[in-house]
């Protein structure tokens, strides 16, 4: 960035709202300065934006509080842990009106030890251990998402164990197709998420699946079905997802629009009639300076309308929706902070030059942009230059050449050793999915606000990597 740019004093989309380049052209987070953050807490380092964060889950809480109540119903608003889930992070959810949602027994773990009650906890996964589903049970959490047929029967038994009845939702895939990639793509058939409601599911399948014989039920009809008939369960509602990443409204419209007459039919046949549907997340955030995310209030109103008219038609009372954003809250509030070393111009085939700039990460901080190819921004936040942008390729510190963090970007020509570059929107799946690949150690999370940081996660060490390991 150039001073010319940098006298705007802030920069624009991706990064928080707190983030500000000062005067000496040392790029803020909430008034603290990169300098600072890198000078006490090292680098890499991931650095939270608070209020950010909490202005996010506040409105995503409005946007859909406001739109529901107009057509006539409620919401809940659960943070999807899975984006990232520390104990502080589970509290500034709870704190701004979001329940808190979880996919494993650790995250469950870290949600309790939070604060949250047992009651505002879901608990996905689609491979629930004993221990997990008995941990859950023993916590009340507020419901269950069972997402196979065999689940249900382990529930079940697991609760009358307990001499309680599990709160459970039934998790469909609707086969609406949404996503930005394949891997994050979760509601099309072949895939191991939920039960499919095709109507007609394949003589294979209700022979796998050991289906009655003569059945044309779909799993999704045979599984919700399932649940009324146990006693020791208690069918709160229907669960759909339909991927992650998602910048067009009608994916949502389409899904709710199966979900509500999957209840109905339900309805129908036993006269249950469920409160709950929950239409999961997956809400598109801007990665790249002029991306458009989606708007919460828009998809809102969107949602809310189609859900109105759907149940309209149907003659049902409306549910009681539920969502589940995680990194439309926390993404654009984090920003990973590096140390620039090795600066390496490569000649390409085409006679351009593309420089290589390794930083002291890589793909065990951020393993995205190797796993979906995803695409990042990165800018020197430590200094300003007037040189010439040059093509650059950010790339960290791992013995692989898939160890890229932002495949290609515009940096100034002299970026060098010693410089501090970050790179936005990074608060989502960096630290969740981190590992200690070339036995690297995870960066620390750092959270920053009015001025002040504070390490909510600290950086592991060599030490920790050792104790693990009994010779």
């Amino acid at each position: 960035m150039t001073r010319s740019e940098a006298a705007t004093g802030m920069l624009g989309v991706p990064w928080s709202t707190g983030v500000r380049r000062r005067d000496d052209g040392v790029v803020a987070v909430a008034g603290v300065g990169v300098d600072a953050l890198a000078a006490r807490h090292g680098t890499p380092a991931y650095v939270l934006d608070e209020a950010d964060f909490r202005a996010r889950a506040r409105g995503y809480r409005t946007a859909f509080a406001t739109a529901f109540a107009e057509v006539g119903t409620g919401v809940d608003v659960y943070y999807a842990g899975k984006a990232l889930l520390t104990v502080a992070v589970a509290r500034w959810a709870r704190e701004e009106g979001l329940r808190v949602d979880t996919a494993s027994g650790g995250e469950l773990a870290v949600a309790l030890r939070a604060g949250v009650p047992g009651a505002e906890i879901g608990l996905h996964g689609n491979n629930k251990s004993d221990a997990e589903i008995l941990a859950a049970l023993d916590a009340g959490v507020g419901r269950i998402i069972v997402d196979s047929l065999v689940e249900i029967d382990r529930v079940a038994a697991l609760a009358a164990s307990r001499g309680v009845v599990a709160p459970v939702m039934v998790r469909v895939t609707t086969g609406v197709h949404a996503g930005g990639h394949e891997y994050i793509s979760t509601a099309h058939e072949d895939q191991k998420f939920g039960l499919s409601v095709n109507a007609a599911p394949s003589v294979a399948l209700r022979q796998a699946q050991d289906a009655p014989v003569g059945t044309t039920d779909s799993p999704a009809m045979r599984a919700l079905l399932a649940v009324v008939e146990r006693p020791g369960l208690r069918l709160l509602g229907i669960h759909s997802h339909i991927g992650s990443q998602i910048l067009d409204p009608a994916g949502f419209e389409a899904a709710a629009q199966v979900v509500l007459r999957l209840r109905a039919e339900l309805a129908e046949r036993t006269g249950v009639l469920v409160d709950d549907v929950d239409l999961g997340g997956g809400y598109g955030i801007a990665y790249l300076p002029g991306e458009v995310p989606l708007d919460p209030d828009r998809i809102a109103k969107d949602v809310a309308g189609a859900v109105a008219a759907v149940c309209g038609e149907l003659g049902t009372p409306l549910p009681r929706i539920s969502i589940e954003p995680g990194r439309a809250v926390v993404g654009p509030a984090g920003l990973t902070l590096y140390t620039v070393g090795t600066v390496k111009p490569v000649a390409l085939d085409d006679g351009r030059v593309r420089t290589y700039v390794s930083v002291d990460g890589g793909m065990s901080d951020n393993i995205r942009p190797a796993l979906y190819e995803a695409q990042y921004h990165a800018e020197l936040v430590g200094r300003v230059s007037d040189a010439e942008p040059v093509l650059a390729r950010v790339v960290g510190k791992h013995c692989e050449s898939g160890d890229i963090v932002v495949h290609e970007v515009q940096l100034p020509g002299d970026v060098r050793a010693g410089d501090l570059l970050a790179v936005p929107v990074t608060g989502a799946y960096g630290r969740s999915m981190a590992s200690n690949y070339n036995l690297l150690t995870r960066p620390p999370v750092v959270a920053v606000a009015g001025g002040t940081s504070r390490v909510l996660v600290r950086r592991e060490t060599v030490d920790d990597l050792l104790a693990l390991d009994l010779g």
